[in-house]
């Protein structure tokens, strides 16, 4: 692939986007801890790999010659996220399902963070897709 200002710009986007998206998983992250709501070590292991640092490793690759790779991961990682935390925070009855937060002092934090991290994972996966169409086109 050749080096042109869209691709620039659109990696500056994704990463830009992916420090984003990984600042407010973080902000949920700290409200599963204050409400308190555990999770189980692979739910644990999902969202530190797939969640916080794969979309990170992907804006990383972009600025290299696996620019293709890393809107690939990008993308995936991003649409795993989505489908991964709406089935936890709003189908799956469980106390991670944003329904089932006791109240307390946290419990509206927990709610809209899941609801920030959720819209940031939509528009990753948008975003990541309009980059995969022009990359691969």
């Amino acid at each position: 692939m050749i080096e042109t200002r869209n691709t620039r710009q659109a990696a500056a986007v994704l990463s830009t986007f992916a420090v984003i998206h990984c600042a407010i998983a973080l902000w949920h992250g700290g409200a599963h801890l204050s409400v308190p709501v555990e999770l189980d070590p692979p739910k644990m292991a999902f969202v530190g790999l797939v969640v916080v640092i794969l979309p990170l490793l992907a804006a990383a690759l972009l600025w290299t010659k696996l620019k293709k790779v890393g809107v690939v991961l990008y993308t995936g990682s991003m649409a795993a996220a989505l489908v991964f935390g709406i089935v936890n925070h709003y189908i799956l009855i469980s106390p991670d399902n944003v329904t089932c937060v006791p109240p307390g002092d946290h419990q509206m934090t927990f709610i809209v963070s899941a609801g920030f991290v959720a819209g940031s994972e939509l528009i990753g996966t948008l975003l990541g897709v309009l980059a995969l169409r022009r990359w691969f086109n």
